[in-house]
């Protein structure tokens, strides 16, 4: 299980990575323009911050804690603001990835979400879990850019499994 997680996690910070770098070419009102849906993110910025903000709840769960909020979009004005604190975060959850070992990734653990709301999963479906939910954000982020002409291009995994050959 270890290596499928390690594996899935390379995956997802390549795919953030690639988005990030497509976003760096918008103009800044393209950044920030609402997108007119009825979604909590309607901003190509919103989604970046609410994606980056799960990633960064999760982690700190595996860790033993139970953030009680989320990620502020206002906090994170441009691309560079977010790839800079994303690149720490990817440093932290590479670390935890790479240290994880079956037995934990085995073991169900407790937490409370930002609502305070008990949960308890194996600690390896959370894992699967964090990197589903990138992806979903990730496929809309990614429709708003080719609507503004800037496609961050293939996402798929198997694109993802050429490159690292």
């Amino acid at each position: 299980m270890k290596e499928y997680i390690r594996f899935l996690y390379n995956y997802n910070a390549w795919a953030n990575n690639r988005v990030l770098d497509t976003c760096a070419q918008l103009t800044q009102e393209e950044f920030l323009r609402g997108q007119g849906s009825s979604t909590p993110n309607p901003s190509i910025r919103d989604t970046l911050v609410h994606t980056m903000g799960a990633q960064e709840i999760w982690l700190a769960r595996w860790g033993g804690v139970s953030p009680t909020r989320t990620l502020d979009p206002a906090d994170f004005g441009t691309v560079a603001l977010i790839q800079q604190y994303w690149e720490q975060l990817e440093a932290h959850t590479r670390a935890y990835v790479l240290r994880v070992e079956d037995p934990v990734l085995a073991e169900t653990l407790h937490y409370t979400n930002t609502k305070g709301i008990p949960f308890a999963y194996p600690r390896w479906m959370m894992m699967v879990h964090q990197v589903n939910h990138a992806t979903q954000h990730r496929s809309e982020i990614a429709l708003l850019l080719t609507q503004l002409n800037h496609s961050p291009g293939d996402l798929d995994m198997l694109i993802y499994m050429d490159f690292i050959k």
